[in-house]
């Protein structure tokens, strides 16, 4: 049974009989092995299933937990313990109140916003220019995940910045009309759920006798106040404060540091056995870490007893020369290629490993950067299914629509919205079935120059261009095609995306409704656009072989997701599973490429932490918005301790495309893989004209 597997430190902490536990689980420390101790307990104990809820920071996490309680118990049993990251909870509970919501991935709702920001005209400033919609969009979000004092966004953003003074007004306009029309059409984002979540839990309170939460440590005020609206008598958390590495996306470290003070009668527990890192990896990573305030003391104790591989120091004299050589080094490695990770802080430094990895035909996937749910061509299939459970999904038609050629998002926007007037509110009736006594295009826009908006309007076209085009008389006689920008390429392109709706609304099986998107002319169409878009080169020529490997990896990305969805028959159901899980999903095999982020939570043989130039890492340009060197250095504890038995940490001098010099990261210094010597570090970062292989220093 799970209880009797746990040391003395993990048992004692899952069989606590205080009411407000938090259980310090440093990296390694087996804290998995302690939730689902902790359930068990529970279980044992008489607790119902279905009043336990565990929130995970991933929905893989959840499942794992869930998955080994059901070894002990039954699935039956496992199933109804309520369990999840904080979005996809709320979604659960939300489902059993019949809630009529349409998730949305953040990619789509920022080209929504975007379409709203461009519209908008700023007034000039001498002090600054205003945030670009990617960047207001998430300076948004975190507002609403780090706030809790009711403060409103005109206020902190101008706390924040107050040369952004001139243009505050707009911004909050901009955030008034994206989210008027999100709740129009039903849209939510994982922000929303939250937000949702906290309406909800006043009028219907949801009862769980005890809340699991795993890493405690990453929860942001948004999310504590979810929490905290659960009113639970029992609460039990686990986190470390030395792996809190998410405060770009609002998570608050004191949250973690005041638990016993926010809970009378709390206990803090400390799990200090560690079963991942042999000793001189768990050393150094203390010895970084340690320059951190200590909140709870702990002092961790290696259990593995093996030969120790000491961690080893490459030192390059050119950026690229690090990639080639870590490439060489893998090729060269017993370590099994699915054991061994390369881990970065930024996502451009994957690229040259990437590259170089693929040079010598070492297979690779990789994690924390573009999603496979973000390329265009998932993107596209998911907006057809989108389309067939609401057919007045505006960012889903906007989405598939824009790729014909003269529409763009503009057009696509204004050919949404002529739908939905001549089918008086129903777009697949004012595609299929329109009231042709309808004006299609009208503007609805008003002016206000202290607001940024100004009046717009369409002239309308005709039809005649389009009569010897091959179309059926339905679809000619639709005057939505009046569009002046409208040519017969865009119709003949409008035409397949009629065509194939009509025959995808005959089918409901997922994995067929894919399989029939995949063979549609609507798609090839899509994939040559999406093919020489990849294929094209620097003088402006298409390279063959780049757009045929474009298309091959485009189809067999689309087989993927066809593979993916044979779980599920109900289309909705599907959607939205992608969208909650799918940042946590990697493609392909061989070497693992990931993000510091990306890599939370998981374990390898062998780690490479590349690009520990300082400025990289610590990345000093995030430090400048507001980061600070005590949430880097828990970015490089977090790297280190992926590795379970070899570790090598590299930098480089030089990089002579941009032609900058750079200085070895101070996580190095403090690690005391480098003896500071400023004079002597001058005259070593000029760039050396060639590099036979990297120098070696170990610990």
């Amino acid at each position: 049974m799970p209880l009797t597997n746990l040391n003395q430190e993990q048992y004692k902490s899952a069989t606590s009989q205080i009411r407000y536990n938090l259980t310090i689980a440093s990296a390694g420390t087996g804290k998995t092995s302690t939730i689902v101790g902790r359930i068990a307990h529970l279980l044992h104990n008489g607790v119902p299933p279905s009043e336990i809820l565990l929130l995970t920071f991933t929905n893989k996490a959840a499942s794992e937990m869930i998955s080994r309680v059901a070894n002990y118990f039954s699935a039956e049993i496992a199933s109804k313990i309520v369990s999840g990251t904080f979005h996809s909870v709320s979604y659960k509970l939300m489902k059993t109140l019949d809630m009529n919501i349409t998730l949305k991935r953040p990619s789509e709702l920022k080209t929504l916003f975007k379409s709203l920001y461009e519209k908008r005209i700023f007034p000039s400033s001498d002090e600054t220019t205003p945030y670009d919609s990617n960047y207001l969009y998430d300076l948004y979000s975190l507002y609403l995940n780090s706030t809790n004092n009711g403060e409103d966004f005109e206020s902190w953003v101008c706390e924040r910045n107050s040369a952004h003074k001139p243009f505050v007004l707009i911004y909050q306009d901009l955030f008034d009309e994206f989210n008027t029309i999100k709740k129009e059409h039903g849209y939510v984002n994982f922000d929303d759920l939250l937000l949702e979540m906290l309406e909800i839990q006043k009028i219907h309170p949801f009862k769980f006798y005890e809340i699991l939460v795993d890493e405690y440590q990453d929860t942001n005020p948004l999310q504590g106040r979810m929490l905290e609206g659960f009113h639970s008598k029992n609460l039990f958390c686990v986190g470390d404060y030395d792996q809190s590495i998410y405060a770009f996306n609002g998570s608050d470290i004191g949250i973690i540091s005041s638990f016993s003070e926010r809970y009378e009668g709390s206990h803090i527990h400390t799990l200090t056995k560690n079963y991942r890192s042999i000793k001189p990896i768990l050393d150094l990573a203390n010895k970084v870490i340690n320059y951190n305030e200590r909140i709870y003391e702990k002092k961790l104790e290696v259990v593995r007893d093996l030969t120790p591989h000491k961690p080893t120091l490459l030192t390059f004299d050119e950026l690229y020369m690090q990639y080639e050589y870590i490439a060489e080094n893998i090729k060269k490695s017993d370590t099994p290629h699915s054991e061994i990770a390369v881990i970065y802080r930024n996502n451009s430094s994957a690229d040259g490993i990437e590259a170089n990895l693929r040079d010598i035909g070492i297979a690779s996937k990789r994690k924390g950067g573009h999603s496979f749910f973000d390329s265009k061509e998932i993107k596209f299939v998911l907006d057809f299914l989108v389309l067939l459970t609401n057919a007045n999904d505006m960012m889903a038609f906007i989405h598939i629509i824009e790729y014909g050629k003269n529409i763009g998002k503009g057009v696509a926007k204004d050919i949404f919205d002529a739908l939905i007037i001549l089918g008086d509110g129903d777009v697949l009736k004012g595609l299929m079935h329109p009231n042709n006594e309808k004006t299609p295009y009208k503007s609805t826009k008003t002016t206000n120059v202290q607001l940024g908006l100004f009046d717009d309007f369409i002239e309308m076209g005709s039809l005649s261009k389009f009569k010897n085009s091959g179309f059926n008389e339905a679809f000619l006689g639709n005057p939505f095609l009046k569009h002046p920008k409208l040519t017969v390429e865009s119709g003949e392109y409008l035409y397949q995306f009629y065509t194939l709706l009509k025959e995808l609304k005959r089918m409901s099986n997922p994995a067929n409704l894919i399989d029939h998107i995949k063979k549609s002319k609507i798609f090839a169409s899509v994939l040559e656009n999406l093919g020489n878009a990849r294929g094209k080169q620097k003088d402006g020529t298409i390279n063959q072989s780049m757009k045929n490997t474009a298309i091959v990896k485009a189809n067999r990305k689309v087989e993927t997701l066809k593979q993916l969805s044979h779980r599920h028959t109900n289309i909705k159901n599907f959607i939205n599973a992608m969208v909650l899980g799918g940042g946590e999903l990697s493609e392909g095999e061989g070497v693992n490429l990931l993000s510091i982020h990306a890599s939370k939570g998981l374990e390898f043989k062998e780690v490479y932490i590349i690009d520990l130039m300082d400025g990289r890492f610590p990345n000093r340009t995030l430090m400048s918005k507001g980061g600070s060197i005590e949430e880097e250095r828990r970015l490089f504890y977090v790297a280190v301790t992926r590795a379970k038995d070899i570790l090598y940490l590299s930098y480089a001098k030089y990089d002579r495309i941009k032609k900058l010099d750079f200085i070895y990261s101070p996580f190095l210094v403090e690690a005391g893989l480098i003896k500071e010597d400023p004079k002597t570090e001058q005259e070593e970062t000029k760039p050396k004209k060639r590099i036979k292989k990297a120098s070696k220093k170990e610990e």
